[in-house]
């Protein structure tokens, strides 16, 4: 595949994001989980990341119920074992963890990165149940509340 049509893909994954991939973006986007830089739907080798931190070499990926089917399931399994293999860990979340349970999908994923290597410069915050903060941040009404979070 191209650089270019990997791009042009990536756009159009980004574009057709599920809820709770959305809602994960609003935690890990713009540095905001601990000072880790995550990118979302990253290519590595030929598949793309829902979510990778380069640095680390960490990838977050959200399964939904499609993930379910056998088929899926071992097509899903051969493609964590080729990014292993190219030196990644993988981390799997069902969408409805993300959209029910994000507290503790944010704490697996800030353990990992320590175990990756990651240093957090002060202890995390707990901002789960409160609208993540602006780039600029003044705050914003318009960010992505997950269901089951205090609104």
């Amino acid at each position: 595949m191209t650089p270019e049509t990997q791009t042009a893909r990536a756009r159009d994954l980004r574009k057709r994001q599920t809820r709770a991939e959305a809602t994960l973006w609003q935690y890990l986007r713009a540095s905001r989980l601990d000072g880790l830089r995550f990118r979302r739907q990253h290519p590595i080798d030929r598949y793309f990341a829902d979510f990778a931190c380069v640095a680390l070499k960490l990838v977050v990926e959200l399964d939904g119920k499609v993930h379910d089917e056998d088929q899926q399931q071992l097509d899903d399994y051969h493609r964590q074992q080729a990014i292993e293999a190219l030196g990644w860990s993988v981390l799997r979340f069902t969408n409805e963890q993300v959209t029910q349970e994000l507290p503790a999908v944010l704490d697996a994923i800030r353990v990992q990165a320590k175990l990756a290597g990651a240093v957090t410069p002060h202890p995390p915050i707990d901002d789960v149940g409160r609208a993540p903060p602006s780039p600029s941040g003044r705050g914003d009404s318009k960010a992505l509340h997950s269901e089951g979070a205090p609104s």
